[in-house]
Parts: C-alpha cells; sequence; structure tokens
C-alpha cells in the first residue's frame, strides 16, 4: 500500500470553511464525487466548535468570512498544539502577492485565487495531504502532560516513569499520537507497522492496541477506538 493508498479520498475527511452558499455547495458537492467527506462551515465560530469533538484531516478556509478574517484563523490553529499540523489551503479572491506570502508565512500549505477549477482543487489537495504524509520533525511528543514518547531514544513514560514496550507497540503508540485527534484505520496501522507482510490480519492491531493500552495504566484512556473504523489518540 503507498503513501497515496493511505490518503484516499474516501479515508480522508475536509473541512470547508466558505460563507458563499453557491461556491460552498458546488465545490462540497465536487469533492464528495470524488470520494472526499465534506463538511461546510459558513463561519469560523461553527468551524471551532466543530473542532472541539473531531480534526479534519485538511481544511478549505476561505480568507472574508462574516465573523473572522481567515489569516487570523489560519494564525489560531498553528499556534494549537493540537490542530497545528491540519494542512491548511487558502480560497480568497484576492489575488496580490502580499496576501499569498502572508498566508504562507502563518503556516498555509497552498494558495488559491478564486475562481479556480475544481479539477484544480483536487490536483492541489492532493499533493498538500502527500506532504503532509511525510516524516514526523518532532523528536517527542507529549499527550494530556502524562504521556510523553521520545522518538529518537525510542522510550515511553506516563507520568514520569519508563513503560516497557515492545517494538511493535512503540510503533503504532507514535504513528497514532503523532497524529493527534485523527482516527487511522486498521489498514494504515498495519501498512505503517508491518509494510508488505500480506499474512497480517487486521485483529492483529487489535491485540497489540490491547497489550498497550495494558501497560500504558492511566494513559489508556488517551487510546480511543471507534467501532468499525480505527483507532486515535485524543486528549
Amino acid at each position: 500500500m503507498s503513501v497515496d493508498d493511505l490518503r484516499s479520498p474516501s479515508r480522508t475527511r475536509i473541512a470547508l470553511i466558505e460563507d458563499e452558499p453557491d461556491i460552498a455547495s458546488l465545490l462540497a458537492a465536487f469533492l464528495r464525487k470524488e470520494g472526499y467527506a465534506v463538511d461546510h462551515f459558513p463561519e469560523a465560530n461553527r468551524f471551532f466548535l466543530a473542532l472541539q469533538k473531531s480534526r479534519p484531516d485538511l481544511l478549505l478556509l476561505d480568507l472574508m468570512l462574516p465573523d473572522a478574517d481567515g489569516f487570523e484563523i489560519c494564525k489560531a490553529l498553528k499556534k494549537n498544539e493540537s490542530w497545528s499540523r491540519i494542512p491548511i489551503i487558502i480560497m480568497t479572491a484576492k489575488a496580490e502577492e502580499s496576501d499569498k506570502i502572508l498566508g504562507l508565512e502563518l503556516g498555509a500549505d497552498d494558495y488559491v485565487t478564486k475562481p479556480f477549477s475544481f479539477k484544480e482543487m483536487a490536483a492541489r489537495i492532493k499533493a498538500v495531504l502527500r506532504r503532509s504524509e511525510g516524516p514526523e520533525l518532532a523528536k517527542s511528543i507529549e499527550v494530556g502532560g502524562v504521556l510523553r514518547i521520545d522518538l529518537e531514544k525510542f522510550e515511553v513514560r506516563v507520568g514520569g516513569q519508563p513503560v516497557n514496550l515492545t517494538s511493535t507497540e512503540f510503533k503504532i503508540l507514535s504513528f497514532l499520537a503523532a497524529r493527534k485527534g485523527r482516527v487511522l484505520t486498521r489498514d494504515q496501522i498495519l501498512d505503517h507497522v508491518w509494510g508488505d507482510e500480506k499474512i497480517v490480519l487486521d485483529r492483529t492491531v487489535d491485540v497489540h492496541i490491547r497489550n498497550l493500552r495494558e501497560k500504558l495504566g492511566p494513559a489508556a484512556a488517551f487510546v480511543k477506538n471507534l467501532r468499525g473504523v480505527g483507532y486515535k489518540v485524543e486528549e
């Protein structure tokens, strides 16, 4: 399974913040036809309320909204540890180079000027998602102020106490924690940990997750199961 397979449209949820109903309706319909799950928000406030419950795989962000400035939304997301890894594509009628530079400096991954082709947007989405699956730069990951994963030393601590994990358990935990808040399917976990070893079954993931939770003690609550979908790490 390739990176493109991991981020296939059917497994990718897109948040669309756009206040123009015609554009939002047409773009959402096109992306859904392409296989993406799309949540439309006509204003920023509704998006941030939804963000408290689940994190999208990518955000399409209009700059000119009735209740907020798109640049400020971008800045707020990138300052928040839980949301900073959400890829952002800015959409705007502003064609000035200074606006584009500002958006990219604030952490946006791409910038599309209206009007744009829906096919072009689909291509940009695929490119941004592909880049977002690159190697993690963080040397350690912290969850809930209790769980700490040292990616260089291959160590896990809960409340400062070391936890003895197998290599496979460490790979699964670090894979989930690096994508905090995002649900990962069993296929994604299988591919990351075992690669092309097709003999490995989906149930293998469940067994390792169960053992992992037992070892994590109080931090086990951070590893959540979405029945029929997969697993995620969430504070």
